[in-house]
């Protein structure tokens, strides 16, 4: 006769969720970000308010307009998606690695969270945190700018996979990562260059043919093209293609980091 924790382990294995414990995680790394406000959220709207003022200023005037919209209204998705990239990153990438120096890792690794869970719950922050400042510069856009989302539920659509992405591609580099000048590295030579290179503040169209191609091959390329569809009904590529990458992208990544959370590596010791 089996024994209770046997029991136990078997209902988890036919997909039992541990909610409790799943709604534990998420609400923790809500409320990471939620606490120091100042730093996560604010200071990202203020970059992204000084990016668009001035690229506006410095580029706006010689430029004229770009897919038939003037410069500005162009460069507003490209800005917005970054700021989601880049906090959706920011929000599982350091709060596994600083878990990982401060050596309480285990405080989430212990409780009975299979790696499933813990995925969910890192991505739940990752997302929220994503959410919210898009919201937010989106107001920012329709109250100074004038923009209304041509199609509001595909730029939420880009917006919410673009999180869910980038949040994996956060768990993976914080797993990897060992310290904070690891992560900088990551940060710096890869995320940031993939979100700049990515048509952000240009249209792709505008590029040689080799590099327009290898542009292509960029997910984050489809996130912003398809914010700017949403946003203003104008694209580079595809918008049914670019969620096709994005949700295949998104579903590997995400899966890596769940094996790597079922398998320990570089969290246990």
């Amino acid at each position: 006769m089996p024994t209770k924790s046997q029991m136990i382990a078997q209902e988890r294995r036919f997909g039992r969720v541990n909610w409790l414990g799943l709604y534990t995680l998420a609400q923790r790394e809500i409320l990471r970000f939620a606490n120091v406000w100042t730093q996560t959220l604010l200071a990202p709207l203020v970059t992204a308010g000084l990016f668009l003022v001035i690229f506006t200023i410095a580029i706006g005037p010689r430029r004229g307009d770009v897919m038939g919209v003037d410069f500005t209204t162009f460069l507003a998705p490209g800005i917005l998606m970054m700021t989601v990239i880049q906090n959706a990153f920011a929000n599982t990438s350091s709060s596994i690695v600083i878990s990982k120096v401060q050596g309480n890792i285990v405080d989430t690794l212990m409780p009975p969270l299979s790696a499933s869970e813990l995925v969910l719950g890192y991505l739940a922050g990752g997302i929220a945190r994503g959410l919210v400042v898009a919201v937010a510069i989106a107001l920012a856009l329709w109250l100074f700018l004038g923009i209304v989302p041509e199609n509001p539920l595909t730029a939420l659509f880009f917006v919410l996979i673009g999180g869910a992405l980038m949040s994996g591609v956060g768990m993976v580099a914080g797993v990897f990562a060992e310290k904070f000048d690891q992560m900088a590295a990551i940060t710096n030579f890869i995320v940031t260059p993939l979100a700049f290179l990515s048509g952000t503040f240009y249209s792709v169209q505008s590029l040689p043919p080799v590099l327009n191609d290898i542009t292509h091959l960029n997910p984050i390329f489809y996130l912003i093209d398809g914010v700017r569809w949403g946003m203003l009904g104008v694209s580079d590529s595809s918008p049914w293609l670019g969620a096709a990458v994005v949700v295949g992208a998104t579903v590997a990544v995400n899966v890596l980091a769940w094996s790597f959370f079922r398998s320990g590596y570089r969290l246990k010791a």
